[in-house]
């Protein structure tokens, strides 16, 4: 199961986020963008149970982050 998970984050507090982020496991990509979210990571697990379970309890409690959007990626 992949997911981009979009994140809004803390004013000057980007860089350590997505640092952070890098550590996660089962997060295979973290980027800083720019728009109306700061970061974007890519997590790839073998279910979706995984998933919220990294979500919840892995990325959302990082110092900075102040709300997640995550989006499935599904092939058509």
């Amino acid at each position: 199961m992949k997911a981009y998970i979009l994140i809004k984050i803390h004013a000057g507090e980007v860089k350590d986020v997505v640092k952070q982020l890098r550590k996660v496991e089962g997060v295979i990509e973290a980027h800083m963008t720019f728009g109306p979210y700061d970061a974007v990571a890519v997590a790839d697990t073998p279910d979706i149970g995984r998933l919220g379970t990294i979500t919840a309890s892995a990325i959302q409690p990082i110092p900075g982050i102040e709300q997640t959007l995550t989006c499935l990626a599904v092939d058509v």
